[in-house]
C-alpha cells in the first residue's frame, strides 16, 4: 500500500513535468515562427487600387544560363517610377521562391527607379536609373554568370515594359558601385534590349561518341 503523501508527491511531480513540457513545446513553436519571419523577408505587396495588368517578365535560369519571357499579372501604378519599381520587385521576388530557377535571397531589392533624359544626349537617350538596395547586392550570389543573368533579367523586363527608354543605369544605396557581387559590372550604362536567350545547341564534337 503506497502512502497517501507519496501518491500526492508523485502526481504533483507528474503534473509539473507535463506543464513544463507544454511550455517547452509552446516556446519551440514561437521560436520557429520568428525564425521563419526573419528568413522570409521578401516584401509583401501592399494593398493597391492600381489595375492588374499582364506583363512580360524576363526570367533567368541557372541550369542552362538562359533568359525566357513569361507572362504574369501585376498590379501597377500609372506613375513611371512606381510602375518600374513594382515591376522589378515582382520580378526579383520570383527568384526567392522554393522552385526558383535562379535562386536569390529574400528581402527588399529595389529602393527606387528614376526615369530621366541624359543631358549629354537630349532627345535621343531616355534612361531608367535603378537604385538597388545594398542588402540585395551584398547577399547576391557571386559569379559572372549568375550576376549577369540577374542584370539581363532586369534589362529585358524593363525593355518590354518601357520600350520608349533606351538605357538603364544602376546604383546601390544611391552610390555608384563597380560590380553587383564582384563580377558583373554596374559602373556603365546598359542598353535596354530584348535579352531572351536560348540554350546553345551541342557542338559537333560534343555529339561524337
Amino acid at each position: 500500500m503506497i502512502p497517501r503523501y507519496q501518491r500526492i508527491v508523485f502526481w504533483s511531480l507528474l503534473g509539473g513535468i507535463l506543464l513544463m513540457g507544454a511550455f517547452l513545446v509552446h516556446g519551440c513553436n514561437e521560436t520557429h515562427k520568428r525564425l521563419i519571419a526573419l528568413n522570409d523577408a521578401t516584401p509583401i505587396a501592399a494593398p493597391t487600387s492600381a489595375a492588374t495588368e499582364e506583363v512580360a517578365l524576363y526570367v533567368a535560369s541557372d541550369s542552362d544560363a538562359t533568359i525566357r519571357s513569361v507572362r504574369s499579372q501585376v498590379a501597377l501604378s500609372q506613375d513611371q517610377s512606381l510602375r518600374a519599381r513594382a515591376l522589378l520587385e515582382h520580378l526579383l521576388a520570383q527568384y526567392t521562391q522554393p522552385d526558383s530557377t535562379h535562386p536569390l535571397q529574400s528581402g527588399p531589392s529595389v529602393d527606387d527607379v528614376f526615369p530621366f533624359v541624359d543631358p549629354a544626349h537630349p532627345g535621343s537617350s531616355r534612361v531608367l536609373l535603378v537604385n538597388l538596395r545594398g542588402t540585395f547586392a551584398d547577399n547576391h550570389p557571386s559569379g559572372i554568370e549568375v550576376e549577369q543573368l540577374t542584370i539581363n533579367s532586369i534589362i529585358g523586363t524593363l525593355h518590354a515594359a518601357f520600350p520608349e527608354f533606351t538605357e538603364v543605369r544602376f546604383l546601390v544605396d544611391g552610390q555608384t558601385r563597380a560590380t553587383l557581387a564582384g563580377h558583373a559590372s554596374l559602373d556603365h550604362p546598359y542598353l535596354l534590349t530584348d535579352t531572351t536567350t536560348r540554350p546553345s545547341p551541342p557542338s559537333e564534337a560534343a555529339t561524337q561518341p
